[in-house]
């Protein structure tokens, strides 16, 4: 293992063996003790995609809330789900399933096609025309400032999906899925996170699914292992400190370093952001 490997997977705190029964019960365990800590907290916010951290994430928040309800004798803890689809979803399907699955406390649907797109005609008119990329970071955006709407009418905060798969490759939009209070499976890599779900008792489907994230309209529904040119397994071996192809390695390690921006906080004059 290369210095660059033992660094990221220190960084990303990603353990190359995992007990899902554990790492399910600490992360309930972790929800419970925010929400006693911060007096203010009657909820968990969540946009539910059909995907698989999206559905790891809601199902462990859930648990956490039905808990905390149970220990308190009340119910005054909620699990907040949000659809957040661009018009019509192509996996419709698969997010009702996961909701089903999830059994939210509260679930909204909120449609941000025509925010979006007045956002785009907005800054067309101001002579901004933006790419098919772009656009789908402002989806992403968009999702995230629902969220936050939701959470701020709630006394809630608001969960992300984001784990180690993603946070070595960067491949979330920067103050969009990437902008979260809570990150409860940070330290899970995409084959730990399919173990968490199928212990939890997730349907299959849902967890075996082609990963994406589709944001772009000229591309949709595109895999992510196809966006980035690396597999998952791939990813998921760096980071529990396997060798992989040197292609592959180098690939990686080279989206690890371009992405770190997205992995700091707002970048101060304190900072040694030239390293």
């Amino acid at each position: 293992m290369n210095t660059l490997q033992q660094e990221i997977i220190e960084e990303l705190k990603v353990k190359p063996v995992i007990d899902p029964k554990e790492e399910i019960r600490k992360t309930i365990d972790f929800l419970k003790e925010y929400a006693r800590k911060y007096t203010f907290l009657e909820g968990f916010v969540l946009g539910i995609s059909g995907g698989q951290d999206s559905t790891l994430v809601g199902k462990l928040a859930q648990l956490a809330v039905d808990e905390l309800n149970e220990e308190t004798g009340s119910n005054r803890y909620k699990f907040i789900a949000v659809r957040l689809p661009y018009g019509i979803q192509f996996d419709e399907q698969d997010t009702q399933d996961a909701l089903d699955f999830i059994q939210p406390s509260i679930t909204y649907r909120v449609n941000i096609k025509e925010s979006v797109d007045a956002s785009v005609r907005a800054l067309k008119e101001a002579g901004i025309s933006l790419s098919d990329f772009a656009k789908g970071n402002e989806k992403a955006r968009e999702r995230m400032k629902v969220q936050y709407s939701v959470a701020a009418m709630h006394h809630a905060v608001v969960l992300g999906t984001d784990h180690a798969a993603e946070a070595i490759t960067g491949f979330y939009t920067k103050y969009g899925d990437g902008g979260a209070d809570l990150v409860p499976i940070f330290r899970l890599n995409k084959r730990q996170g399919k173990m968490l779900l199928k212990e939890l008792g997730c349907p299959e489907h849902l967890y075996t699914k082609v990963p994406t994230a589709d944001l772009e309209e000229d591309r949709p529904a595109l895999p992510d292992e196809v966006a980035l040119g690396l597999t998952y397994d791939h990813i998921d071996d760096y980071l529990e400190g396997k060798e992989i192809p040197a292609d592959a390695r180098e690939k990686l390690e080279g989206y690890y370093v371009r992405s770190a921006h997205k992995r700091h906080m707002p970048i101060t004059i304190f900072d040694d952001f030239w390293k």
